[in-house]
This record gives structure tokens, C-alpha cells and sequence, in this order.
């Protein structure tokens, strides 16, 4: 994992606040987040062997991410501290309805750079499968890649928060997932019909991708590849928190990609792990364990 660590400030509120509105919230949690930190967190609880290259801050937040990475059993060993800026962070509001959004301010997964990544080459070169996002700079992301496709590992972008970005990024991307709202700003699409969503997916596959997997939410996910075009519904749960539901759904498609599974069945399995998630409020401590995955799993008829 190539990507960032960020401190999840999550507030529950009646529903989400107008412009300059004050409202009164229910409750408030301290978690562990970051896009790339949450995909890792998913996918060694799933039992992978994860290595984490990032930035910290020098600050109470760097240390306590630090600590977490250790406490879920990654290797830190290219977990880097940046002495000018301040741990990621980010806002997050969730109402009653189980709707959210999140601000997020990235301190010092700004300071992750190209020269990083090289310097973590080898443990680039020896993994399974690379995943990254777009919480770090874009160079710093494009860097891990082109390592990647030196040593023929298998790739995945979560192009995430949307920004420009090159089609040589892209055409190292073996498998790019974005969620709706990113495509739409990638392609400059609507996705409101499957039609749209399908042209828009087709429109990164010109570009070079190989694959696309546009995560629906409620709607499950759609596949799209040059050879055919696959919706997975979603398994239907009572949502108490949508927090981290995408992480979840990639960090749990990688691991059961890196056991072998074909990549449909894989993308039901982390369906249904994604669909767990968000039972439980929070992001990193909704995650469920390889156990209780199965256990879900197997309720599901997926096992």
C-alpha cells in the first residue's frame, strides 16, 4: 500500500448542515482513516501481509497512527515522519440517514514523494499487489506504479479524491475503481442511467486502463472491461454508517484477488464485506475480521 494516513473526526448529526448552519451533534469518535491506510487495515484483518508506505506527521496523530499500524499487524518499516507538516486529518458528518461527507485536509501525505516510493522499490517489487490512491501527490502515485509494472505486479487505483490525472497513470492502472462521483469528474460524464455509467467506464478504458469496477453503493458494482460489462447488486443490510465502505470493498477485492479468486467472484466477496462495514459506525474498527468476513459470507451463499 503506496497511499495516506489521515485521523478520521467523525460527528453525528440529525442531518447534514445547510451553508452557515449550526447544529447540535449526538455523539463524536476518534478513529484511525486515510483512504490508503483503511484499505491496509481491511486487508491485513482479512489475514494478507501488509507493508505501508506513507508519511506522519510529528505530532499526538502521527503517533497514534504509528502505533495503530502496529497494532493491526503491518509492517511500518516504510511508515516515514515529515518534520514540517502536521498529520492528515479529516472532518466527517454523518445523519441519521446513514448520509455523509467528509473534508479532508492531507498535511503530510503531501510530503510523500517520488524519492520515497524508490526508496521502498524492493518491498514494491516483492508484493502481490500494489494498491494507491490519490490522497498523496499524483507523481508519488504514478512513481509506485511504473515500479510496479517493472516487476509485472498487479495494480490498483482508487482514483480517489478525483483529480487530473495522465493516461500514463491510467495505462499502468490494471484495475482502476473509482466511486461515482469520481468518474463523473474524471470523464466528465453523468452516471445518473447504467448506460451513462457503462460510457463513462468505457471512457478510462480508452485511456488505458484494463479494467474498471465503478462502486454504486446501495447499487452494488459494475464491471466493465473491453470483453463485457457485469453489475454485482449489493447485499442488503441495515446501514448505520457508509464511512469507509469503499476502502473496505478494495481492501477486501485485493485480498481475495491475491488468493486467486477470478475476478468476479472476488468482486461479489468484497461486495458483501463492504455491505458488512457499514453496520457499524466508524471506519477502521467496522471492518470485520477474517472470521466474521466468512461467517457473513457464508450466510450470503458466497463461500
Amino acid at each position: 500500500m503506496v497511499g495516506s494516513s489521515m485521523i478520521d473526526l467523525i460527528s453525528r448529526v440529525p442531518r447534514l448542515p445547510k451553508l452557515g448552519e449550526t447544529l447540535v451533534g449526538s455523539s463524536f469518535h476518534l478513529g484511525y482513516g486515510g483512504k490508503g491506510a483503511n484499505q491496509a487495515v481491511m486487508a491485513v484483518k482479512l489475514g494478507a501481509r501488509v507493508t505501508m508506505v506513507t508519511k506522519l506527521g510529528r505530532d499526538v496523530f502521527g503517533d497514534g497512527t504509528l502505533k495503530n499500524y502496529r497494532e493491526q499487524g503491518i509492517d511500518t518499516t516504510h511508515v516515514m515522519f515529515d518534520n514540517a507538516r502536521f498529520s492528515g486529518v479529516a472532518p466527517i458528518f454523518v445523519d441519521d440517514n446513514a448520509q455523509n461527507f467528509v473534508v479532508i485536509v492531507p498535511g503530510a501525505n503531501t510530503g510523500l514523494t517520488p524519492e520515497d516510493v524508490q526508496a521502498s522499490k524492493q518491498v514494491i517489487l516483492d508484493a502481490d499487489i500494489l494498491i494507491s490512491q490519490l490522497e498523496i501527490p499524483v507523481e508519488t502515485t504514478l512513481e509506485a506504479f511504473r515500479i510496479a509494472k517493472s516487476g509485472n505486479v498487479r495494480t490498483i487505483l482508487n482514483p480517489a479524491p478525483a483529480t487530473p490525472i495522465s493516461d500514463e497513470l491510467l495505462q499502468l492502472a490494471g484495475i482502476c475503481v473509482p466511486n461515482t462521483t469520481e468518474i463523473e469528474l474524471l470523464t466528465g460524464q453523468s452516471v445518473g442511467t447504467r448506460a451513462e455509467a457503462e460510457a463513462a467506464a468505457r471512457k478510462l478504458l480508452l485511456r488505458g486502463t484494463r479494467t474498471v469496477i465503478l462502486t454504486l453503493g446501495e447499487d452494488g458494482a459494475l464491471l466493465v472491461d473491453k470483453d463485457s460489462v457485469e453489475q454485482t447488486p449489493s447485499v442488503k443490510v441495515e446501514a448505520v454508517d457508509p464511512t469507509g465502505a469503499g476502502d473496505a470493498f478494495i481492501g477486501s477485492l485485493a485480498v481475495f484477488l491475491g488468493e486467486g479468486l477470478p475476478l468476479r467472484d472476488a468482486i461479489r466477496r468484497a461486495n458483501a464485506v463492504a455491505a458488512l462495514s457499514v453496520t457499524r459506525i466508524g471506519t477502521q474498527v467496522s471492518f470485520p475480521n477474517r472470521a466474521e468476513a466468512d461467517g457473513f459470507l457464508k450466510q450470503q451463499g458466497l463461500v
